[in-house]
């Protein structure tokens, strides 16, 4: 079964046909950063526009490399939310005229829940990475995809939540950002910085150079529930560096550092402990953020810790991309299939 799917919640203007749900057959991404970077942040209006444009000629690609037509799409799956409301309307106008037409059925996928999936896709381009602590199958080398339930951190720009996964289109949330999302915060204290945009690959990258800070600043424990906070380490750092305007380049590094560190710390303990008291084996890592090399690091090094399997979507599936909408596409149809039947 192919499915044809669509992202354009963002700037991103993405197509990818999956088969089956969950091989990779063409995952084409266009993206309007470049022209949103000298402003600092995503302008709507710019990335609706860019996304008109692009939208069809992104499509022939992706049918181009899977090497397929229309004619063999079975369904067609769109991201309906979150997002930017020029920009969804783009994707779901382009989709639903594309399903009249054609006459193949259309899915309408949220792609908060859909980045923990990218964690069940996989390609010839890379049939084992996207897995920790995981062999492949014993059908060549396809890999096994997690077991379910799962407990399911999607980490992004604009969403920091706890899932509980009991199937692919059965999410229970656990726990959510109260105020800004951890994405948010490393792109508001970049810009604090003078790091530039986006925030989080540079204060990454800065991170790198330090293998420990002096400074020490604190994310909101919530404690008793699995809900995070990140607005009051992002004001904390900003306090700071008013309090020292001439902050060197080691000085900046050791903000970076500390900052990171923490934001990673109480992001891996809420997903640990999730596990924990479910008495669940399987962790899901998704969302732009989910690149972090120490969150990465540090939720593999918990994990190998507690017995926990961890699963890390692939650089390439970690942003917006269209090949986890078309992935949970397939499930939802089946669904809808069993349903009427």
């Amino acid at each position: 079964m192919l499915i044809l799917g669509f992202e354009t919640s963002c700037d991103e203007t993405a197509c990818a046909v999956v088969k089956n749900g969950r091989l990779i057959l063409s995952n084409v991404i266009a993206t309007s950063l470049k022209e949103h970077r000298k402003f600092g942040g995503i302008i709507p209006e710019i990335a609706s526009r860019r996304q008109l444009e692009l939208i069809n000629a992104v499509t022939q690609s992706s049918l181009e490399k899977a090497n397929v037509t229309l004619n063999d799409i079975n369904a067609i799956a769109v991201t309906k939310s979150p997002g930017l409301i020029g920009s969804l309307l783009v994707g779901i106008s382009y989709a639903r005229a594309l399903s009249f037409a054609t006459q193949k059925p259309l899915i309408e996928i949220d792609h908060i829940k859909a980045h923990l999936y990218a964690n069940f896709l996989y390609s010839e381009h890379f049939p084992k990475c996207q897995v920790q602590h995981r062999k492949p199958g014993t059908f060549g080398n396809v890999p096994k995809p997690p077991k379910l339930p799962a407990i399911g951190l999607i980490v992004s720009g604009g969403h920091t939540s706890l899932y509980l996964m009991k199937s692919p289109i059965d999410y229970q949330l656990l726990g959510q950002t109260r105020d800004d999302a951890a994405g948010e915060a490393f792109d508001k204290v970049s810009r604090i910085l003078g790091l530039g945009y986006p925030g989080g690959p540079a204060i990454d990258r800065l991170a790198k150079t330090q293998t420990d800070s002096p400074l020490r600043f604190s994310c909101a424990q919530m404690e008793g529930t699995h809900d995070f906070s990140f607005s009051g380490i992002k004001t904390a750092v900003l306090h700071h560096h008013q309090r020292n305007p001439n902050a060197t380049p080691t000085d900046l590094a050791q903000i970076a550092y500390s900052f990171q560190d923490s934001v990673v710390s109480i992001l891996v303990k809420k997903s640990i402990a999730a596990c924990l008291e479910r008495k669940i084996k399987t962790l899901l890592l998704g969302g732009g953020v989910a690149a972090n090399s120490a969150l990465r690091q540090k939720l593999t090094a918990e994990g190998q810790k507690y017995g926990i399997k961890i699963f890390l979507p692939p650089m390439s599936l970690c942003l917006d991309n269209a090949a986890m909408i078309a992935g949970c596409g397939y499930h939802w149809l089946k669904s809808q299939k069993s349903t009427k039947s």
